[in-house]
């Protein structure tokens, strides 16, 4: 096969430019994996134009290299189907300014998003209607983009529903925000709630966790008593993680200990384990359906780390040290094996491929404006026409700035190697259904065409122990003040049509320095 027909294909797969079809054109794969000392199914390995080996295979009608195989030869430089990748952040103008960010000196991210709108932790004095203290987390139903979530100091939480009308007329002259009344109110805890976090699959299912060093569950069409409590933390719970199934929430603690528990039994964690030493805040994110979690920390001399541990057995799998800054790094997942490190304090978003229980370092969005808070879009909500695979919204000074990340190719149609099926907006479980014992797979999205698929079956690793029965709770007095939302259908999701770029809140990011609506 001549050499430049292997050049030339090579040369055109690093430009993105080609599809699987042009590929075996050009190079004649299957005779080439025959002559070359090196094969593996379904790859072959190929000749770059800088004499340097690359392992390729053909994947989802497109060229994917698979850092799996990297090892088969030495010297060889990782390479991802996201490198190069961008992080833009939005003009000015699309920027949302004169943000009043609480004053609060709890560790959560301050910002959430759903499909459509922003919630910020604001910082207000709160009233008799809601909240009585600052709020220290909010999180956003993943089946409604409309409900969320929010915990705060007084113990309470929370739930709110918004409406699109009360955004007419946003960013014109004379229009007013309007405050919003929360449709429930829960006694969540006698101390304050640190975190709030909605179940993946089942719908109006809430999870919070207190200074009582509790994680409990609500069913939030029955709120009167929390349908199970999480116990056995030894000081603070800093961070709460569902796996994509939600039969496993895993939490970090102050006390430096890692703990899984199965969310329906209550009572102590099924799996503990020690985690970061340092005393400073540490955190925790599932990395999807691979059976791992991911945590950032602190060592005892303060380095700043991040570790993977597979979840059978709770063991660490690898530990790497970051860097030396003092600030918690918040960690982000995105199906398709990225994981995003932004520190507070920090100007920089670090990002790491996935593969074979190790990080590739795949670049640094660098910018000078110290993150105080995060958050990231869910994939469902992306501009495929534009390959933005991730977009982040950074909570720096009194500004909320979106960063889209973007694989930069020139492509006419929809590039489903970079776009795995997201999680849909349509929940899997009923809350009584899933508080009964029933798993089902998250449902997920095409995001070429807004068809429905499956998800992946749960594996053995994510099963917990058999059940047992939990011990007896001793309940305090819960009230809340108004009916909970009643379960609905979650409307299915329409074709994904590209998002515009003067969309922020609400996908309205033509903002200028108009106040946010109140959602405390």
């Amino acid at each position: 096969m001549a050499t430049s027909k292997l050049v030339e294909g090579v040369r055109r797969a690093a430009d993105k430019n080609i599809n699987q079809a042009e590929f075996m054109t050009l190079t004649d794969k299957h005779s080439l994996t025959l002559t070359l000392p090196i094969s593996y199914p379904g790859a072959a390995v190929f000749l770059s134009s800088t004499l340097q080996l690359a392992l390729f295979t053909l994947d989802l009608n497109s060229v994917r290299i698979l850092s799996r195989h990297v090892s088969l030869c030495s010297g060889l430089e990782y390479r991802s189907i996201f490198q190069p990748r961008l992080g833009q952040p939005a003009k000015k103008e699309h920027a949302i300014e004169n943000v009043k960010v609480t004053n609060s000196a709890w560790d959560t991210n301050f910002i959430s998003a759903s499909g459509q709108y922003i919630s910020v932790n604001w910082n207000a004095s709160g009233g008799a209607r809601s909240h009585t203290a600052a709020v220290l987390d909010t999180d956003w139903s993943p089946h409604n983009d409309s409900i969320v979530a929010s915990g705060g100091e007084d113990g309470k939480v929370m739930i709110w529903k918004v409406e699109s009308s009360m955004f007419d007329g946003w960013g014109q002259e004379g229009w007013v925000p309007q405050d919003f009344e929360p449709v429930l109110r829960i006694d969540g805890s006698p101390r304050k709630i640190g975190q709030v976090l909605f179940h993946p699959t089942a719908s109006n299912v809430l999870a919070s966790s207190s200074g009582e060093y509790t994680v409990k569950l609500w069913d939030l069409a029955n709120p009167e008593d929390p349908r199970s409590v999480l116990s056995g933390h030894g000081d603070i719970i800093q961070s709460i993680a569902f796996n994509p199934t939600g039969t496993l929430l895993a939490t970090t603690s102050r006390d430096k200990k890692i703990r899984l528990f199965d969310p329906r039994v209550g009572g102590e964690a099924v799996r503990t384990n020690d985690g970061h030493s340092g005393i400073k805040g540490s955190r925790v994110v599932w990395l999807g359906d691979l059976d791992k979690i991911a945590t950032t920390g602190f060592s005892k001399m303060s380095d700043r780390q991040v570790a993977i541990w597979e979840t059978g057995g709770l063991t660490n799998v690898k530990t790497t040290s970051l860097d030396q800054s003092a600030g918690v790094v918040m960690p982000f997942w995105t199906d398709n094996n990225i994981l995003f490190l932004a520190g507070k304090g920090d100007g920089n978003i670090r990002y790491y491929e996935y593969e074979s229980d190790s990080l590739f370092a795949l670049s640094e969005h660098k910018s000078s404006e110290p993150q105080r808070g995060m958050c990231f879009l869910p994939r469902r909500a992306l501009n495929v026409s534009d390959c933005e695979i991730a977009r982040a919204y950074k909570v720096y000074g009194t500004t909320i700035e979106p960063i889209a990340f973007i694989v930069p190719r020139k492509a006419d149609s929809f590039q489903s190697d970079i776009y795995p099926p997201a999680p849909s907006i349509e929940p899997s479980l009923s809350a009584s259904e899933f508080f009964n014992g029933k798993v089902a797979p998250p449902k997920l999205v095409n995001l070429a065409d807004g068809s429905t698929v499956a998800g992946p079956q749960r594996s053995a690793a994510t099963s917990p122990p058999p059940a047992q029965s939990p011990p007896p709770i001793i309940q305090p007095t819960r009230t809340f003040s108004a009916s909970a939302p009643s379960p609905a259908l979650a409307p299915s999701l329409p074709v994904p049509h590209p998002i515009p770029s003067h969309l922020l809140l609400r996908l309205r990011r033509r903002v200028g320095h108009h106040r946010l609506p109140l959602l405390s």
